[in-house]
């Protein structure tokens, strides 16, 4: 429903605009539950949903819930078993979200294998999509079980790495320590004339003490000797390929598939601001005098370019006020308002056990999101 309502002879549009809620709500899900609230509290109100990402998991359902198409396709997953793994698609745009086929939550469960899981899959997905006659595409990253490069991206799509029997090197970061010999000239052409845009909300270098294997190769099961040997991996990679992007923002991203991306001529931008120019946020907050937002805990790394301060951020600069929904707040008012954010309201103001808020997510929302409404939307 777009549009102003009049609550109590006054108009006010909210737009409903949060992240996931991890392990418990897609954006989609708490999207719906916030405007049910709203509505419940106040029947009058006109209530637009719009869920968002930051390009991590989630960001295909965010476009999927924009209208975007979805499209699915069998590929590799982290260990070289087929996954169906899906991407969005609306006219000749296309979202892909590499934690489809080589996210974390692909792996068999208990398994890590933070030498060997491979990006292969990534770059199927990819070529899919380059099928579909897409001519840009959004790679969102983020939630990834691997530390390749973007290695197993690059060979699904034609790229070959050889060891000095010229033979392919193994799988995943590990099998790059192997490295003799890089050949790109079997890369797809169609790759020369797509824009290719890099959607992450980090922006760290490959390699290094702020690199891919040494901040976020413990997240996927590294020991400290594999972290030495993986960021020794992707040195040689980067040396045979391009060196100077190994330091460019981003290259590390997702286990250093940023790196990949850049050495395809993608261009680097922050999740949260790709994914509300392809969502429509803008037309969509024109329409709205309150936005609403929020992901599972409001912390310190929300205002690290998370999706509820992109969106505060944009409502902001649109003289929109906005609220925020979270299970979890750790972030006190001075913290909030610096983000453009008036309030934040947290499922533990209702229920203090954690496991009971995830559990009742959906309908814990609802009533936080009626109190909001009796409060924000009501004057009398």
């Amino acid at each position: 429903m777009r549009g102003r309502g009049v609550v109590d002879g006054v108009g006010r549009g909210v737009l409903v605009a949060p992240d996931k809620f991890k392990g418990s709500l897609t954006a989609a899900e708490v999207a719906a539950h916030v405007a049910a609230g709203l509505r419940r509290a106040v029947p009058g109100v006109e209530v637009e949903t719009l869920p968002v990402a930051d390009g991590g998991d989630g960001t295909v359902d965010a476009a999927l819930a924009a209208g975007f198409e979805r499209r699915e396709v069998k590929v590799a997953g982290p260990l070289g078993h087929p996954v169906t793994a899906a991407f969005a698609i609306r006219g000749d745009t296309a979202v892909v979200e590499m934690a489809e086929a080589s996210g974390l939550r692909r792996l068999p469960a208990g398994t890590l294998a933070p030498l060997t899981a491979s990006t292969h899959g990534s770059g199927e997905l990819l070529r899919a999509a380059l099928d579909s006659g897409a001519r840009t595409v959004v790679l969102g990253v983020g939630g990834s079980a691997t530390t390749d490069g973007g290695a197993g991206m690059l060979t699904a799509l034609g790229a070959r790495f050889l060891d000095e029997r010229g033979e392919p090197v193994g799988p995943g970061g590990g099998g790059l320590a192997d490295l003799a010999e890089a050949d790109l000239t079997g890369l797809d052409p169609r790759l020369a004339s797509v824009e290719l845009v890099l959607a992450s909300d980090v922006d760290n270098p490959l390699t290094g003490s702020h690199g891919a294997a040494a901040v976020y190769g413990p997240q996927k099961g590294a020991s400290p000797a594999d972290v030495t040997l993986l960021d020794d991996a992707l040195t040689r990679f980067a040396a045979a390929l391009a060196p100077d992007l190994a330091d460019r923002p981003g290259a590390g991203a997702a286990g250093g598939v940023g790196y990949a991306a850049l050495l395809l001529g993608a261009r680097f931008r922050a999740g949260i601001e790709v994914m509300l120019d392809v969502l429509g946020f803008t037309e969509a907050l024109a329409r709205a005098d309150l936005v609403i937002t929020g992901e599972g805990a409001l912390d310190e790394q929300t205002l690290r370019g998370k999706a509820p301060a992109g969106v505060a951020a944009a409502a902001r600069a649109a003289g929109k006020e906005v609220l925020a929904v979270c299970g979890r707040l750790t972030l006190p008012p001075e913290a909030l308002h610096r983000a453009g954010i008036t309030a934040a309201y947290p499922l533990t103001a209702l229920e203090p056990d954690p496991a009971v808020c995830i559990a009742q997510a959906g309908p814990l929302l609802e009533t936080l999101a009626a109190g909001i409404a009796e409060r924000h939307l009501r004057r009398g």
